[in-house]
């Protein structure tokens, strides 16, 4: 039985840690709103989320598809999702905490060929045409109020992508506004949009007062487009270009672990190296602002990724790994006192056994008939039985157990010295 136990304490043990090695290991899945006018976003974001797969990481991504960023930042704030790619001047971000930069977006405000307007202050009774209208409120306002442009008569039509060039050639707009990464991908479907000959191309329009919006509206930085960066011969723009930038961010929730979040975090970095050469778009991928007065506040498990911060295993769990035998040895040793407490209100003492054996004599000298001796003969057996349980642990013990044993050997004279007497006394029998 011994043996049976301890397999089976084993077996337990055994079976409990695979079950919690199982558990450990296994993914967590992060659900994540993501969307974008021409669907880019959501594609890397699915090569992302397949990589975690392919490469067994910690965290899986499950996508909720949306219509771009404002829908993203909507499901984000309602607490629908636990991660969203949102840009940085869209949306109720109160709640975000900023994981990784997925890329910058630059504002461009582009007139065709021809046009003689250089900065936002020049435009006059205008109508601008704005690609992603319903996500660009918040610009269109800050553009507004920086610039009085209703009182200068300018009004912002939404325009689909696919309408932006016939709008320009039909003179339903003056001018695109649009906001977009500065990647080769983009910049050549924007030359498409605008008409180019050898002497002219188009006019990009700076906003010169971006360093001004960026200190009052955090969600913009002022930048400067590089020279060339449209054309490069002749050079669009034809100098470095004053406009604003914002960016987009893989935001978490902030009751995400911060476990999970480092876990995410180092995953995507990991996929973003083994997926660059596929994927160039991914170069665009950078770390968010670790300042405490960040706009978006980078979530504490990034920021020990970031930082070089994360504990160890060890270092998570080497307290609770020192302690924990020292509290189950203290444990068993109180267990073993109270078990010890309570059997020895069970079984008696030596001490208390040679008592009750002693307040037997005198029941064995009055008794009356032979069922009383025979009850006394079971108590006596009793109380050798119990006693014998008990351990011998030293040279007084052992002379306990003698004065036991000789208190019993006395016991069962009397009994039947007592039967010899009861015999004596029934009727047709010689006394001795």
């Amino acid at each position: 039985m011994r043996i049976a136990l301890v397999v089976g304490l084993v077996l337990l043990a055994g079976g409990a840690g695979l079950a919690g090695y199982r558990w450990y290991e296994q993914p967590t899945t992060l659900t994540i709103a993501v969307g974008s006018l021409d669907g880019e976003a959501g594609r890397l974001v699915s090569a992302i989320a397949a990589r975690f797969a392919q490469s067994k990481a910690p965290v899986r991504l499950s996508l909720v598809q949306t219509p771009g960023p404002l829908e993203s930042a909507t499901a984000f704030a309602s607490g629908k999702v636990d991660l969203a790619v949102v840009r940085g001047d869209v949306g109720d971000l109160s709640k975000a905490q900023a994981v990784i930069v997925l890329a910058h977006a630059t504002v461009l405000m582009i007139a065709p060929p021809g046009a003689s307007i250089s900065d936002v202050a020049e435009l006059k009774r205008t109508t601008i045409g704005v690609i992603g209208a319903e996500a660009n409120q918040k610009l269109i306002k800050v553009l507004t109020d920086e610039y009085d442009l209703t009182r200068a008569g300018v009004t912002f039509k939404p325009l689909a992508p696919a309408d932006a060039r016939r709008a320009l050639e039909a003179k339903e707009v003056r001018a695109i506004l649009l906001v977009m990464p500065l990647t080769e991908k983009y910049l050549a479907l924007l030359r498409n949009v605008f008409p180019h000959t050898g002497k002219a191309g188009p006019v990009m329009i700076a906003i010169e007062s971006a360093g001004a919006i960026a200190e009052k509206e955090r969600a913009y930085e002022s930048f400067d487009v590089p020279k060339g960066t449209l054309r490069g011969s002749p050079p669009i723009p034809a100098d470095d270009l004053t406009t604003l930038q914002t960016s987009f961010y893989l935001v978490a929730q902030k009751k995400l672990g911060n476990d999970v979040i480092s876990d995410l975090t180092q995953s995507i970095m990991n996929a973003r190296r083994d997926l660059l050469a596929e994927l160039p778009a991914l170069s665009q991928i950078a770390t968010p602002d670790t300042d405490a007065g960040a706009y978006i506040p980078v979530h504490p498990g990034a920021a020990a990724i970031y930082e070089g911060t994360r504990e160890s295993f060890l270092d998570q769990w080497g307290n609770a790994i020192f302690l924990a035998p020292m509290i189950a040895g203290a444990l068993a040793s109180v267990l073993a006192a109270a078990w010890k407490f309570l059997r020895s209100s069970e079984t008696p003492s030596r001490k208390e056994a040679l008592d009750t054996l002693y307040a037997l004599a005198a029941r064995i000298r009055v008794a009356g008939h032979e069922a009383e001796l025979a009850e006394i003969e079971r108590e006596i057996d009793q109380v050798l039985r119990t006693q014998r349980e008990q351990p011998v642990a030293d040279d007084n013990a052992e002379r306990a157990v003698t004065a036991v044993n000789v208190a019993a050997h006395r016991l069962e004279n009397l009994i039947h010295d007592r039967r010899i007497h009861l015999a004596s006394q029934q009727p047709g029998q010689t006394g001795s």
